[in-house]
């Protein structure tokens, strides 16, 4: 990890992914070899990295991204939208790689299945050192190359930086990189095929986190497992979900907020963003989830 004096502070760096997203709703999803009609089509900006960055930037978070976008239409339409949203993106590089793209199915019952091509984002960190700026935080998933994310992640530990890894979309996670996450925020399936939250604690982890859908979330820390309840909506589109809840327990981390209290504005802002179809358009503000929280109390 580099680090850049020049950026100013940042509550948040994401190091992560930027996709267009090309969203197709239909009445259900579709089996192996079958063909059915969208009953309607959206495209949106998207990835995991982009859409938790402009989750933590909503959540009123300093954030700045980085991460790779090609330089055609797509490419700069996503920097444009992090830039409407207040992300720094100094580090997010231009490359001559198209940029990535999520096809997406959602049923009528909000589900969705995707499929995510990376392109620019498999260039992340690739023959070049990742410029970090000064943070309190660093927040990274896996649809970027895992190396780049252990480097950063070495780096920032040494340093003192707070580390989060999403581990999505799901796979091998060694030892050596879990001694470097002081939270891992998995879904339930993610979670299962990493061993289970223990496992994962286990084998170094100091902090896991997982959503659990409807149910709300789990902490399992090495004194304790809390179960948070859930925020009861009725869901339209369950795409966002995930990166609103991460971006929510990021961003009130930062602000200073223990680990319970920080899921449970998460579980809030995961639920709302379910409520709205899309992923960047479903994220919610710091001030819509405070009203929701107040409500409860």
């Amino acid at each position: 990890m580099v680090v850049s004096q020049s950026e100013g502070y940042f509550d948040v760096v994401v190091l992560g992914s930027a996709n267009f997203d090309l969203v197709a709703n239909v009445s259900e999803l579709q089996r192996p070899g079958q063909t059915i009609l969208a009953t309607g089509y959206a495209e949106h900006a998207g990835g995991k990295g982009l859409n938790q960055a402009v989750a933590c930037a909503r959540m009123g978070a300093r954030t700045a991204f980085i991460g790779c976008a090609g330089n055609d239409v797509m490419g700069h339409a996503l920097r444009e939208v992090l830039q409407q949203e207040g992300v720094n993106v100094s580090g997010l590089k231009i490359t001559d790689t198209p940029t990535g793209r999520a096809f997406i199915s959602v049923d009528s019952a909000g589900e969705n299945m995707i499929v995510v091509v990376p392109g620019a984002n498999g260039l992340v960190g690739l023959g070049y050192d990742v410029v970090v700026p000064p943070c309190s935080m660093i927040l990274a998933q896996l649809e970027i190359p895992i190396d780049a994310i252990t480097k950063v992640f070495k780096d920032a530990h040494a340093r003192g930086i707070r580390t989060v890894l999403n581990p999505a979309p799901v796979a091998d996670v060694s030892e050596g990189m879990l001694l470097l996450c002081d939270v891992v925020v998995a879904n339930e399936d993610e979670a299962a095929r990493l061993g289970g939250a223990r496992t994962l604690l286990n084998n170094g982890a100091r902090g896991v986190v997982t959503t659990l859908g409807a149910r709300g979330a789990e902490i399992v820390t090495a004194d304790s497992t809390t179960t948070v309840p859930p925020y009861i909506v009725s869901p339209l589109d369950t795409t966002g979900a995930g990166d609103a809840f991460i971006g929510a327990l990021c961003a009130e981390l930062t602000r200073g907020s223990s680990l319970e209290e920080a899921v449970c504005a998460a579980v809030i802002a995961g639920a709302l963003a379910t409520t709205v179809r899309g992923a960047v358009p479903s994220l919610p503000t710091r001030d819509i989830v405070t009203k929701a929280r107040t409500a409860l109390t």
